[in-house]
């Protein structure tokens, strides 16, 4: 059991300024009664470390969960991240976002060295069509680094949990807590 110091918060101050919508990059169906948003940069540490805490929130809720990723590179720390989300929605073009996304958190650690074109190939994306994607820039990235500004959004990674940003500690059992209160129509 969780004592009040140790218990999951959300905060009723920091929400969610844009909806989820069919723009957004989702795993999970529309309907699903949970929706856990996550603003996230591919060259953070702790946005890696984050990746096997919700891979296990997604195989607990099963069906009742839908995670979106939400682009916040953070250039002024991690000067390769923008490069790193550019690619993932060069590759998202083709129908390959989350590929590419598990691809750029697995090679984290030496993005300074990644070749996007080589990775890209190793994906099976057609090369010319993901390097023009990359060249032209996205307006999505612009889009959820605003969306994230407007929604109170400093760092990395950043959790909402049905629209309420995620206060409490990163790690799978606080998250689960505050995802089965959300769902059990409790406050936490």
């Amino acid at each position: 059991m969780l004592s009040a110091m140790d218990a999951p918060l959300l905060s009723q101050e920091h929400l969610l300024s844009d909806p989820v919508s069919e723009k957004d990059h989702a795993i999970g169906s529309a309907d699903a009664p949970l929706t856990i948003v996550e603003y996230g940069d591919y060259e953070c540490p702790t946005c890696l470390n984050a990746v096997p805490i919700i891979d296990e929130i997604r195989k607990s809720f099963g069906p009742k969960l839908r995670f979106v990723f939400r682009h916040f590179p953070q250039s002024s720390i991690h000067p390769h991240a923008g490069a790193a989300a550019e690619a993932a929605e060069a590759a998202a073009d083709q129908g390959k976002f989350w590929e590419m996304h598990a691809a750029l958190f697995e090679k984290q650690k030496t993005l300074s060295k990644v070749d996007f074109s080589h990775l890209g190939l190793k994906l099976g994306l057609e090369i010319y069509r993901f390097e023009t994607s990359r060249a032209r820039g996205n307006t999505r990235i612009r889009r959820d680094l605003d969306s994230g500004e407007r929604s109170g959004v400093t760092k990395t990674p950043t959790l909402f949990i049905n629209g309420n940003r995620y206060e409490g500690k990163l790690n799978t059992a606080s998250i689960l807590s505050a995802s089965i209160a959300v769902m059990a129509g409790t406050r936490c």
